[in-house]
């Protein structure tokens, strides 16, 4: 991936950085004991999120070291059989971030020859969210909680095995 110049990525980020460091001198200087507090807190936020930093970053440079577009595509080839399905349902599941970062990579997958069945798969089992499985049992139940995921499971292969189809036909 290119990375982008310093001139291109905008320092955005780093203004509100001082504008919040200058208002926190501003309010140090009016009153010093409203400051310390919310230092502290600040500083145990950020002391209770560093280990998982770090292990998201060992899990990410593992996954970047690992996982290439080469080894899925060979993983996702007509050979691998079943497990191409599995792969592109359990991709879908534990993928994280906005769906537009992961255009680029499906593309080289796409390039790679990997079909557009499994693309659609592996976006359509993006709608489960691991993370807000608890938060679903609590409004909706278990019950509908199992059902809704192996519909979305289910459906997902149906959808990609449509677009093979579609894909072999000439008509994508």
């Amino acid at each position: 991936m290119k990375l982008l110049k310093e001139s291109e990525r905008g320092r955005g980020g780093w203004y509100f950085l001082s504008i919040v460091i200058i208002l926190y001198g501003i309010v140090w200087l009016l009153c010093a004991d409203a400051v310390l507090p919310s230092m502290m807190f600040s500083l145990s936020i950020v002391v209770n999120i560093i280990p998982v930093f770090v292990m998201v970053f060992a899990i990410m440079a593992l996954a970047n070291y690992y996982i290439t577009p080469k080894s899925v595509a060979r993983y996702m080839s007509k050979t691998a059989g079943i497990k191409r399905w599995i792969i592109a349902i359990i991709g879908g599941i534990i993928s994280t971030g906005p769906i537009y970062m992961w255009y680029p990579m499906l593309k080289q997958l796409k390039a790679k020859g990997l079909s557009y069945g499994f693309i659609a798969t592996f976006l359509y089992n993006r709608a489960i969210k691991t993370p807000l499985i608890p938060m679903i049992i609590f409004y909706f139940g278990l019950k509908f909680t199992v059902i809704l995921t192996v519909v979305i499971v289910i459906m997902s292969v149906i959808q990609g095995m449509i677009f093979e189809r579609l894909e072999g036909g000439g008509l994508v």
